[in-house]
């Protein structure tokens, strides 16, 4: 058992917000937080320096790290590597995510997180299938030559039991009710995006059981005022979550705040999106074949269509605040506390609480990461 004591700064608890206060940890819980205790009760005294102590960031969406494409390396030592690129930047927890493939990279990178579990690579709790039942109408950079259907085999690959969590991203114009409601009976976190639907359409397939908006407003049929489209749909409805990629490229920061002011806050999650370039040295990619190229955090190909982000967690909550004005708490709650609940995690992540893992941040005064722990050990 170790008792770890912080003082001086903000730390961001499930009941509010602390200058000090003690974190008893014992394996890897929180077993006790007591705000009012003396420093020198504690192990370990560590002063934050007017910066903040937050939970454990989570990425419900990450294509890649520290120069891996989880497209091109679905194996345990890629998911390895992506997970240690973006935990320097304060994601405790992620979800290695496959853009549109074929059948056999999909099996295989379900496979790699499982083993990844298995093996106890730190902070990787499942796997995001984004695609291949996707629009081409809104492929954005996904290749269209890849796209398939949602037949038995892909449903039966999807709803096998997992060791972690799994969320696929669909258009719902592209499946039936009915498949919606199969998936997520199994399980299965469906989100909607690169969709074309309308209104009506992603309405029904909220009702059937999707429960996410994969970064919204790209790769989506538009808010009109005769044609609310699939944005519209989102932002009318309370309850089901989307995503945000808050790096001012994704998303005019108008519409950042628009959002925010239509629905729950609660229900907005922070997501890197991320590609290779995070946490690497050199930054230009190829995407299944395509050469991608990263200037000033944002990816490109050769038409200028828009290829993931250079975008981790950390920047992810600054971008939010400095873009919307929200608080650090709430931008730190859309990046910790909702994508645990999105996940059905929330018993055991997305807050500083006892009982949770031991997985925190210590942030700077302007937010840049300066301190990780997993499971009660600092491990950057």
């Amino acid at each position: 058992m170790t008792r770890l004591h912080f003082t001086g700064g903000s730390i961001v608890a499930s009941d509010g917000v602390h200058a000090q206060g003690t974190i008893t940890v014992d394996g890897d819980r929180i077993t006790a937080l007591d705000f009012d205790a003396a420093p020198n009760s504690a192990d370990d005294t560590i002063d934050l320096a007017g910066g903040w102590l937050t939970p454990g960031f989570i990425d419900t969406q990450c294509n890649g790290g520290g120069g891996v494409l989880f497209n091109d390396e679905p194996t345990v030592d890629g998911v390895a590597a992506i997970a240690e690129a973006h935990r320097r930047f304060g994601a405790t927890a992620l979800l290695p995510t496959i853009i549109s493939d074929t059948p056999e990279v999909i099996a295989a990178a379900l496979k790699a997180v499982d083993a990844a579990i298995e093996a106890g690579v730190p902070g990787v709790v499942g796997v995001h299938i984004e695609g291949p039942v996707i629009s081409t109408a809104r492929k954005g950079i996904h290749d269209p030559s890849r796209f398939s259907r949602l037949d038995e085999n892909l449903i039966a690959l999807l709803t096998r039991p997992r060791r972690g969590k799994v969320v696929v991203t669909l258009a719902p114009e592209r499946v039936q009710p009915a498949d919606i409601a199969r998936l997520a009976q199994a399980g299965v976190r469906v989100s909607a995006g690169h969709s074309d639907a309308d209104y009506d359409t992603t309405r029904a397939a909220f009702a059937a059981g999707m429960t996410g908006v994969t970064h919204l407003y790209n790769a989506m049929t538009p808010l009109h005022h005769r044609a609310p489209g699939l944005v519209g749909a989102a932002l009318d409805d309370q309850q089901v979550w989307c995503g945000l990629i808050a790096d001012g490229h994704h998303v005019h920061d108008a519409a950042l705040r628009i959002a925010l002011r239509s629905r729950p806050m609660d229900r907005f999650m922070l997501v890197s999106d991320a590609m290779p370039c995070v946490g690497a040295e050199t930054k230009d990619f190829i995407l299944q074949g395509r050469p991608i190229t990263v200037r000033d955090g944002r990816c490109v190909s050769a038409d200028g269509t828009l290829a993931g982000s250079d975008l981790d967690m950390a920047g992810a909550v600054r971008g939010i605040v400095a873009r919307t004005g929200v608080t650090v708490p709430q931008a730190v709650a859309m990046a910790s506390a909702s994508p645990a609940a999105f996940l059905g995690l929330s018993g055991e992540r997305g807050a500083l609480a006892a009982g949770l893992r031991a997985d925190w941040v210590w942030l700077t005064a302007d937010l840049q990461p300066t301190g990780v722990w997993v499971g009660g050990q600092r491990l950057h």
